[in-house]
C-alpha cells in the first residue's frame, strides 16, 4: 500500500471519529468511570474537578486533530537570493501520546529540507511537527508523516526527518527500561539518493 494511501485512511478515519465526537459531558462520564476502574471514587474531594481537568488537558493533548498540516505550510517565500542549500531546525520538542496505550510520549525532531525556489518560515515547521504530536501517534508513522508533508505542499529537492523520543508505555509500565530513546528517520529525495547530503545532515544533526 503506497503511503499517500495509508495517509488517505487514517485521514477518513480520523474525521469519521470527529464528526461522532462525544459531548464534554460524556466525556467527564468516562474519565469517572476509569477512576472507579482504577479503584477510586471520583466523588471524592480531591477527584471532584478531575473530569473537567482531564477533559481539558485532552483538547490540549490532541489538539492536532483539528489543524490542517497542509494550511500550515501554504505561505512561502520566494525572495532567498537563489539560496538552495539545506535549511535545518534541530531540537524541536514535542509531546504526544502512544496510541497503544495513550500514555506520553517525549522527544525532540530535527527537519531539514532542500529548497526548490522557496522556503517556508521556520516557525511552519515546528507547528508540522506539534500538528501530528498532538494525536494519538506510532513514533515510525509521526516520522513519515512529517516528511512527507512537507515534501508534498512545498516540493523541495529533499526532505530529512529524525525524532528522538521516549516512551513512557517502556519506561513506567510493561519491560521498564529506562534512559532508552527510540530513533527514527524519513529521507526523502536528494537526502535519500545523495551519501554526501546525507553525511551533512547527519554531521549538523551531530548524530
Amino acid at each position: 500500500m503506497s503511503n499517500n494511501k495509508v495517509t488517505s485512511i487514517q485521514d477518513a478515519a480520523a474525521k469519521r471519529a470527529r464528526e461522532g465526537r462525544p459531548s464534554k459531558d460524556e466525556a467527564e462520564a468516562a474519565v469517572r468511570t476509569l477512576i472507579r476502574y482504577a479503584g477510586d471514587d471520583p466523588a471524592r474531594e480531591g477527584l471532584e474537578g478531575t473530569p473537567d481537568r482531564v477533559v481539558r488537558s485532552y483538547d490540549e493533548f490532541f489538539s492536532g486533530y483539528f489543524e490542517s498540516p497542509d494550511e500550515i505550510l501554504q505561505r512561502t517565500f520566494e525572495e532567498v537570493e537563489g539560496y538552495d542549500e539545506m535549511v535545518l531546525l534541530k531540537g524541536i520538542d514535542f509531546n504526544s501520546h502512544c496510541e497503544h496505550h495513550m500514555v506520553p510520549i517525549i522527544g525532540k525532531a530535527h527537519i531539514a529540507y532542500l529548497p526548490n525556489k522557496r522556503v517556508v518560515g521556520i516557525s511552519k515547521l515546528a507547528r508540522i511537527v506539534d500538528v501530528f504530536a498532538r494525536r494519538l501517534q506510532i513514533q515510525e508513522k509521526m516520522t513519515r508523516q512529517i516528511a512527507n508533508t512537507i515534501n508534498d505542499v512545498l516540493q523541495p529537492r529533499g526532505v530529512a526527518v529524525v525524532v528522538e523520543a521516549v516512551h513512557e508505555c517502556m519506561t513506567t509500565r510493561g519491560v521498564q527500561k529506562t534512559d532508552v530513546t527510540m530513533t527514527t528517520s524519513t529521507l526523502l529525495g536528494q537526502f535519500r539518493d545523495d551519501a554526501s547530503t546525507r553525511a551533512e545532515f547527519i554531521a549538523l544533526v551531530g548524530r
